[in-house]
């Protein structure tokens, strides 16, 4: 599902694009592990872009891993093609190479995973995309291995 090739070292952010929000997660840069950053409330995905433009200078991105919302048959539907129109706005906005990746059920499992660890309803809404964010590239990074 990659669009094009990332560099094997250095920070990847992991993106999970909502319509007002965009979780946001990071790699080391060994790209082993990702951690969350920050939810970024916007009226549309592309206007995240001036604070991306900030955290990926801040972290020293190398790549972006953004997150595909396909159907569960794997068909890509609207929102999906979306996400591409997104993803190759930022891609090119931020000057980083892009790869789309599969986060089907990244939301559902998250949420599921916060209620198991008694988190209240407030604080699962709070953090639910950048820890989204953070399910869908650590998927991603556990695919290099």
């Amino acid at each position: 599902m990659t669009s094009s090739h990332l560099p094997e070292h250095g920070p990847l952010l992991g993106l999970d694009l909502g319509t007002r929000t965009v979780g946001v997660a990071v790699s080391d840069r060994a790209q082993e592990l990702a951690v969350a950053v920050e939810t970024i409330r916007v009226p549309r995905p592309t206007a995240s872009l001036p604070r991306l433009e900030v955290v990926a200078r801040e972290r020293a991105a190398v790549g972006l891993v953004v997150g595909l919302p396909l159907h569960l048959d794997g068909r890509a539907g609207t929102r999906a093609q979306s996400a591409k129109r997104v993803a190759g706005i930022l891609s090119r906005a931020l000057d980083l190479p892009l790869t789309l990746w599969d986060e089907r059920l990244s939301t559902r499992a998250v949420e599921q995973a916060l209620i198991r660890a008694d988190v209240s309803r407030a604080r699962r809404r709070q953090g639910i995309d950048a820890e989204s964010a953070v399910w869908m590239l650590q998927g991603f990074l556990d695919s290099l291995r």
